[in-house]
């Protein structure tokens, strides 16, 4: 090959390779939203955000969720994180909520946690772990919008919408998929509940059988004490009528003797 063209080859391949890695980094690594097990329609789920440090000369020391005010939610509860303090802020809803049959007038808007140290350093990334519901029974997704600060004023907003069939953006909010309800039921919550009602009944039905396995066992126990004891004072009694027996002959034959 031409020493030009294979020149121009190499050049057009690297400048390829590096423009992909480009447009591949900020996918790699934006914040993102994972549920623990599965987000169920109408249910409670535990979820995590993901924060990883894009930066080598700083630390995240701040992480701002905002919720979708659209689909509002009645409860949301941090999980304590070591090294970071959880801030949650609530507002009136313009329209109430009705969960378990009670009026809810105020929802989450929004979740801050503050690094109490040196945040998440270059290298590292964090989980910040919610518990929320209920989940809305429209809709297959929640989106979040978040705001990373780094330890040099640098504020990242992840709050850009993704897209169907478009190119993911380049600063992606964070998205929750949303499962259907499986069995009826609405989310993990109440499937968890009957599981723990048959989990209940089965245990009761194990020591109910226990039980009986038990008085059983003490019955056989008893009559085969009261056996024992039966044998044992024949046995006594055959052992006292042989040793008469044995003194009565020994008494004979000293008296054939003596004749």
């Amino acid at each position: 090959m031409n020493p030009t063209v294979k020149s121009r080859v190499l050049l057009t391949a690297a400048t390829s390779v590096t423009a992909l890695f480009a447009l591949a980094s900020p996918a790699l690594a934006h914040v993102t939203v994972q549920p623990d097990g599965e987000a169920a329609k109408g249910g409670y789920a535990t979820i995590g955000f993901k924060v990883p440090n894009e930066r080598d000369d700083a630390s995240t020391t701040k992480l701002e969720i905002t919720f979708p005010a659209e689909q509002p939610l009645a409860s949301v509860l941090p999980q304590p994180v070591p090294g970071w303090k959880a801030e949650v802020t609530k507002g009136k809803l313009d329209k109430p909520l009705k969960v378990h049959g009670s009026e809810i007038t105020e929802a989450v808007t929004k979740v801050t946690w503050t690094a109490d140290g040196k945040g998440i350093e270059p290298g590292f990334f964090q989980r910040f772990p919610l518990s929320v519901g209920q989940l809305p029974e429209d809709g297959d997704q929640l989106v979040f919008k978040a705001l990373q600060t780094y330890s040099n004023k640098e504020v990242v907003r992840w709050i850009e919408v993704p897209q169907e069939g478009a190119e993911e953006p380049r600063f992606p909010a964070p998205v929750l998929a949303l499962s259907e309800a499986a069995d009826g039921h609405h989310g993990g919550t109440s499937g968890a509940s009957d599981k723990a009602e048959d989990d209940a009944h089965a245990e009761d039905g194990k020591n109910a059988k226990n039980g009986e396995d038990a008085k059983d066992h003490a019955s056989d126990a008893s009559g085969s004490d009261t056996t024992a004891r039966v044998l044992g004072v024949v046995g006594i009694v055959v052992g006292v009528a042989g040793v008469a027996f044995g003194v009565l002959a020994g008494r004979r034959r000293d008296t054939g003797a003596r004749s």
